[in-house]
């Protein structure tokens, strides 16, 4: 049985050039860890996350990770693994999604999705499960999901069937990596103010979101928090649970449904 703490102090984040997975790259670094950031397509983006890790006293290393381009993509963690010494923590953040009805989602969109937001994560799981077991001490696997893990969207169907999905799988590995001293969990956002999201550079204070208990949309910080607390050493008792974060989100489902006044919902 690994020792409380033995892990390696070295994380990987995907899509760590922006939003949740920037700011889950700093997180960590900020709590110890060398961290590994990848990118798709901005690769400013993912040297500046790098500046801010090397900034809080850790080391980084950035490679492009383009989750479309399966299964070889998925070298990278094996790559930022061997050049930081080691992998304690996988995150897994990269993700996509479009906004069309299932009637209309044409097949090359719905690999696209299922590509990025499934099996690119199982991919990169297994791989830095498969470390993880032959270091023989332990580590952390975090996917991030969504709300929509839980609950449908309407003109969402690839995405929820993808995150859903991804949800299921953190718990079947949490099950076989148990004993192993391997903890795998989800978190799943609600609404942040990320470009995901289109609120790129908001503050999600100054924004009203009436629907959510909360009453405005998150901060990508309000997510890391919870990421960078499952990645600790004092983390190691919770495995394959889902940690939502939305504000309350999606405790409205019957309020939401009674108190909607037009069948607008109906068009995503």
């Amino acid at each position: 049985m690994p020792q409380r703490e033995s892990y390696d102090r070295v994380a990987i984040v995907t899509g760590s050039d922006s939003g949740i997975g920037e700011a889950t790259a700093v997180a960590l670094a900020k709590a110890g860890f060398d961290v590994g950031v990848t990118f798709r397509s901005d690769e400013q983006g993912a040297a500046e996350t790098a500046a801010k890790v090397r900034a809080a006293g850790r080391r980084a290393e950035v490679r492009r990770l383009d989750l479309s381009e399966l299964p070889g993509a998925a070298d990278v963690i094996d790559e930022l693994a061997d050049a930081l010494g080691g992998l304690g923590v996988l995150v897994n953040c990269a993700g996509t999604g479009i906004a069309t009805p299932v009637t209309e989602t044409s097949w090359e969109d719905w690999r696209r999705v299922l590509a990025v937001d499934l099996d690119g994560p199982f991919l990169c799981a297994q791989r830095a499960a498969r470390r993880m077991l032959a270091g023989r001490r332990g580590g952390r696997i975090i996917n991030i999901t969504s709300v929509h893990e839980h609950a449908p969207r309407v003109g969402s169907g690839a995405y929820c069937a993808a995150k859903g999905g991804l949800g299921l799988l953190t718990k079947v590995m949490a099950q076989e990596l148990a004993a192993d001293g391997i903890t795998v969990n989800a978190v799943a956002p609600g609404e942040i103010a990320t470009p995901m999201t289109g609120n790129e550079d908001v503050d999600p204070h100054t924004v009203s979101r009436p629907g959510i208990p909360a009453g405005r949309p998150g901060d990508a910080n309000e997510v890391a928090a919870v990421v960078a607390m499952l990645a600790g050493p004092d983390a190691g008792y919770v495995t394959g649970a889902s940690w939502v974060v939305d504000g309350g989100m999606l405790l409205m489902g019957p309020q939401a449904g009674s108190h909607l006044e037009s069948g607008d919902w109906r068009n995503g």
